[in-house]
């Protein structure tokens, strides 16, 4: 098993709610929701690690 590090989020109350709905239809932990949500939008901007695109790659595409 591999460690995890924690951190405090705040977020609007309603953006909650919609996120605890969304868990639930899914059948996630509201914690295995915000991970996944992470990693996606994570892998969709080339930043997980091991991906080729790297930091400059999504600077540069941004502004062009």
């Amino acid at each position: 098993m591999t460690a995890r590090d924690s951190f405090l989020l705040r977020t609007h109350p309603e953006v909650l709610e919609a996120l605890r709905r969304w868990a639930r239809d899914e059948l996630r932990s509201v914690n295995a929701q915000i991970e996944y949500v992470l990693r996606r939008a994570l892998a969709d901007a080339g930043r997980l690690p091991g991906n080729p695109r790297n930091k400059e790659d999504a600077s540069s595409e941004d502004s062009g």
